[in-house]
């Protein structure tokens, strides 16, 4: 298993079914994560704990997930030097997502976070994965295998789609 870890924080446990696949995958990969609540409007201190003493934790990469004003990736991004992936939350209160994806994907200059698509957790996984593998000869091989997996799946699709139709 990876030394590295990623963080993965939601503002709230309802967030949870959406978060769940970035687990799965980082677990998939042998890749050890922390998951946890933490939210930006409802436990301040708690964010600024967290984003603050992350590195020192052993964490390497960020996985912020939120909804509605979606502030805790671009808080917790501003707290701490480590690469922040935040996923937008279609939740309860929401404006059809929108209001998720712009509050993370609108950060101004000095204070990136990476964005992935409305409820898409898995995809923060797989970059956080990315990131990781850039310096983890490991973690990179097992990315190399995963990405062959998805090419070998496709191929087999199509072909069962042309002998279906053709």
């Amino acid at each position: 298993m990876s030394k590295a870890k990623v963080g993965i924080i939601m503002g709230s446990d309802s967030d949870l079914p959406v978060m769940q696949p970035a687990a799965e995958f980082l677990s998939k990969l042998g890749i050890d994560f922390e998951m946890t609540v933490v939210s930006a409007h409802r436990t301040p201190d708690r964010m600024f704990e967290y984003a603050r003493a992350a590195r020192a934790n052993g964490i390497n990469v960020i996985i912020a997930g939120a909804g509605g004003a979606a502030h805790l990736p671009g808080m917790v991004a501003s707290l701490t030097t480590l690469p922040v992936i935040g996923v937008p939350i279609k939740s309860s209160n929401s404006i059809d997502g929108w209001d998720s994806i712009l509050s993370i994907l609108q950060m101004p200059n000095g204070i990136p976070v990476a964005t992935v698509a409305l409820n898409g957790a898995k995809n923060a996984g797989i970059l956080s994965a990315s990131i990781i593998g850039a310096f983890d000869e490991d973690v990179a091989q097992n990315m190399e295998r995963y990405k062959n997996d998805m090419v070998k799946t496709v191929l087999i699709k199509a072909k069962n789609v042309e002998e279906n139709n053709g």
